[in-house]
């Protein structure tokens, strides 16, 4: 069983810095993607950035040259920099472990930290 909690959220203002953190513990595969998410009131989940075994990452074009995932195998801990914050950014956050071929739907998930950024 795969756990993860998320910690680093908070309220800043517009062009503020924020670097949330995931520990995660349980068992990981060499399939696995770890991802952050976030969620913004009225809108659906949505997919920030993932990195995956070989190191590679992928961000949403919202985030690009703003955000940098990050991983410290070490610590079992999963990092989300970000730099220059909008209101846009505004959300709840989630990191999750998933399956890189199944997607999703195998998804293990933390409670999430909630980002305020105001203008």
């Amino acid at each position: 069983q795969v756990q993860l909690v998320e910690s680093g959220g908070g309220s800043v203002l517009a062009g503020g810095s924020l670097r949330l953190s995931c520990a995660v513990s349980g068992a990981t595969s060499i399939n696995d993607c770890m991802d952050w998410f976030r969620q913004a009131p009225g809108k659906g989940r949505e997919g920030v950035a993932s990195i995956y075994s070989d190191g590679s990452t992928n961000y949403a074009d919202s985030v690009k040259g703003r955000f940098t995932i990050s991983q410290d195998n070490a610590k079992n801990t999963l990092y989300l920099q970000m730099n220059s914050l909008k209101p846009e950014d505004t959300a709840m956050y989630y990191c999750a472990v998933l399956d890189c071929y199944i997607g999703i739907d195998s998804a293990y998930w933390g409670p999430g930290t909630q980002v305020t950024v105001s203008s």
